[in-house]
């Protein structure tokens, strides 16, 4: 069966392999950040972690290779929020994948969904529950179409 090339961020890439894909992890919580950074470099994806909305816009203003931005939705202060982020990120970087996590007591704010329509939400649930694989062939198909 032929494969197709994917374009990432970090070049060129045959469909299906997944070494070089960049995701950027924002979230203020350490417990969190680790476990989905975790889950994904187990997939064979690189990650990179922040804190802060202005540390991962440093990331993104620097020019380093991103390709999938998962943001935590309780993402608050030092700058930018949560839709903040998503927006200015966006603005930055139109072909960015951004995904949005939430808890069911905490929703993405109505803003981040308003402002970035094409961003995919999910439940921080569906990270513990082993759908990471299958949210990130999302995030990338997406971006590629």
């Amino acid at each position: 069966m032929p494969t197709t090339d994917v374009e990432t961020a970090s070049g060129r890439l045959p469909q299906g392999v997944c070494y070089r894909i960049q995701v950027l992890v924002v979230g203020r919580h350490k417990r969190w950040r680790d476990a989905i950074s975790a889950e994904i470099r187990m997939l064979g994806y690189q990650v990179t972690a922040c804190d802060r909305g202005v540390d991962a816009m440093t990331v993104l203003a620097l020019g380093l290779p991103v390709d999938v931005m998962v943001v935590d939705a309780a993402l608050q202060g030092g700058g930018l929020c949560c839709a903040q982020l998503a927006v200015e990120a966006r603005a930055l970087r139109p072909g960015l994948r951004i995904v949005l996590s939430s808890d069911p007591f905490d929703p993405p704010e109505q803003e981040a969904s308003v402002l970035v329509p094409d961003a995919l939400f999910i439940q921080r649930e569906q990270f513990q529950n082993g759908m990471v694989a299958s949210l990130m062939r999302e995030a990338l198909a997406n971006r590629a179409a």
